[in-house]
């Protein structure tokens, strides 16, 4: 985590033209893997088929890939490192079951708790699009999509305005 370097307890991966990386230079969205300078696999083409029933317009240039294992959460938090912020946010769940925590506007605003199930489709469109959110915790046990258990979340979401090419966006420091 950027100002604290603690690891994550999701681990994370990437597809698409874009990555989103964390460091302790920040969070930012990059073309290529930072330890090993590759690119990030394509997004498959379920998920922007998807994408394009839900969301249509733009593609998709960020597929973040996040994996929770026991005890792992993410707290609240907004999407807000993209450029295209008015795009919407497409949220797929597989495997275990887990509780969805989102709110407002503002980090300290009600929340509403709601359980994902694998399958699961979650759309932050309009004025959702960046409302806190967070997941406080994994169900075990409520799947067997995944060997040996826990969550995986597909994170869909364009990163540029459309009509622009790929690159670093939302560097911090």
């Amino acid at each position: 985590m950027p100002r604290t370097g603690r690891p994550f307890s999701v681990r994370m991966a990437n597809l698409g033209p874009l990555g989103w990386v964390s460091d302790r230079r920040g969070y930012r969205y990059q073309p290529t893997h930072p330890l090993t300078g590759r690119p990030w696999p394509p997004i498959p083409e379920p998920l922007l088929a998807l994408w394009r029933e839900h969301v249509g317009g733009c593609e998709p240039e960020c597929c973040l890939v996040n994996f929770y294992g026991p005890g792992a959460k993410m707290g609240l938090h907004r999407d807000e490192d993209e450029e295209a912020r008015d795009v919407p946010v497409l949220s797929v769940s597989l495997g275990d079951a887990a509780i969805f925590r989102v709110g407002g506007p503002t980090r300290r605003g009600p929340t509403v708790r709601l359980r994902l199930d694998s399958g699961d489709v979650v759309l932050l469109a309009g004025a959702s699009r960046l409302c806190y959110h967070g997941i406080d915790r994994i169900l075990p046990g409520t799947s067997d999509l995944v060997p040996g258990g826990g969550r995986i979340n597909l994170t869909l979401r364009r990163v540029t305005r459309p009509g622009r090419d790929g690159g670093l966006v939302g560097e911090s420091g």
